[in-house]
């Protein structure tokens, strides 16, 4: 009888011929997070599940937590493992129920699930559940069987590798398809709700973050940046291991006051941002830009700003996963992974600097191009590029 935490897939199941390579992504994601909690511990594959085992019972509570951030799981259970032989799931389950581990003791009613993967398990499903059912009752009379809505369920998962696991409750985890199947992003990471939370929907889908973030010292202070930090840390439970390059805006944001007519400074700063992304992604390989963009929230996210914005790029698409998202929903995902509140910390970012009366809302490529050449463009961009800081979390 061994204690373990049985994990399920989501999406993968849909995979064809390549689902090897989804797979064998997610149970390395499995081990990256599991043995940094617990060298000891070892993730595997059972049939249709993923398995963790040997593990300290000290480190059960933090690995559950972590593996409910693991982008390609649906749930996970604490469960029991046993051998399929219907005596030894009996004398088990027996065990379970006197140290009362499912808490039945005040429950009303209740239900056996038996999932008998193994058909050569030599019990039927429903004749399983009938015994073990009453195996229940036998040690706790009071309680009433519902088959529909049960107050509580015992499970008994029959695997095809000759093991059992019994347990009773199942965990939501996020779902998704595993960080690191759908490609490399560099996400546009600023201290304001959205931009975490575009990082948090693109690693749900598959894809493998880095960020970028500009900063404006000594006209945005050293605890906004460290802000920005701290959010970066926080989404590496879902992203897993994290690049945060730290570009000095300063001087760029200084040439356009300096340079260019005041109502063109939140559009051209946009494309020189999209422009130092450029330049990254063409030397570590990002595939994309993800910003947090949400339409028509701000000045610069109309489409005429964002037609512009991504203007400036020659090769690499835009994903703005937030696009159509009511600024409620995006706090409620904040919150729900623990970004809102460091987000709303009061440290001002780089775009609130210089920041014109009247700003341009539906500029036009001509015009900006025009403002645009006042500037030495290539010099700035390879300036902030040479000179930024790389901070790396995991």
């Amino acid at each position: 009888m061994e204690k373990v935490i049985l994990l399920r897939y989501g999406e993968i199941h849909l995979k064809g011929k390549n689902r090897g390579f989804f797979d064998n992504q997610l149970i390395k994601n499995i081990e990256n997070v599991t043995r940094k909690i617990d060298s000891k511990c070892k993730p595997s594959k059972v049939g249709g599940r993923y398995l963790i085992s040997e593990f300290s019972g000290e480190n059960l509570e933090r690995l559950v937590s972590a593996c409910t951030k693991i982008f390609g799981l649906v749930s996970l259970s604490i469960a029991t493992k046993v051998p399929s032989v219907p005596e030894k799931i009996i004398e088990v389950l027996n065990d379970i129920l006197s140290n009362d581990e499912f808490d039945l003791q005040f429950a009303k009613s209740f239900k056996v699930d038996v999932k008998r993967a193994d058909k050569k398990f030599p019990i039927q499903s429903t004749e399983f559940e009938r015994e073990l059912g009453g195996v229940v009752l036998d040690k706790f009379p009071d309680l009433k069987v519902n088959l529909t809505k049960p107050e509580k369920t015992v499970f008994v998962d029959i695997r095809e590798n000759g093991s059992t696991f019994i347990f009773a409750d199942k965990i939501k985890c996020c779902g998704g398809m595993p960080v690191g199947t759908s490609g490399k992003g560099l996400a546009m990471l600023s201290g304001g709700i959205d931009s975490p939370v575009a990082c948090y929907m693109m690693a749900k889908r598959g894809m493998k973050l880095s960020a970028v973030h500009f900063h404006s010292f000594p006209y945005t202070s050293e605890q906004a940046k460290q802000k920005v930090v701290d959010l970066a840390k926080l989404l590496v439970p879902y992203t897993g291991e994290l690049d945060l390059y730290v570009v000095s805006f300063t001087k760029i944001q200084e040439e356009i006051h300096k340079k260019c007519k005041d109502g063109y400074m939140i559009t051209i700063m946009r494309r020189i941002m999209m422009r130092i992304c450029e330049k990254l992604s063409e030397k570590h390989g990002f595939q994309a830009v993800i910003t947090g963009e949400n339409l028509a929230q701000v000045a610069s996210q109309t489409i005429e700003s964002m037609t512009s914005t991504e203007n400036a790029l020659e090769n690499l698409p835009v994903y703005r996963p937030l696009i159509a998202f009511d600024k409620i929903d995006i706090i409620e995902i904040a919150k729900k992974i623990g970004t809102f509140d460091t987000s709303i910390l009061p440290y001002e970012d780089c775009c609130t600097v210089f920041l014109p009366k009247n700003p341009l809302i539906k500029p036009k490529i001509s015009l900006v191009e025009k403002e645009e050449s006042y500037l030495d463009m290539e010099n700035l961009v390879n300036e902030a590029v040479e000179n930024l800081e790389l901070i790396h979390l995991s």
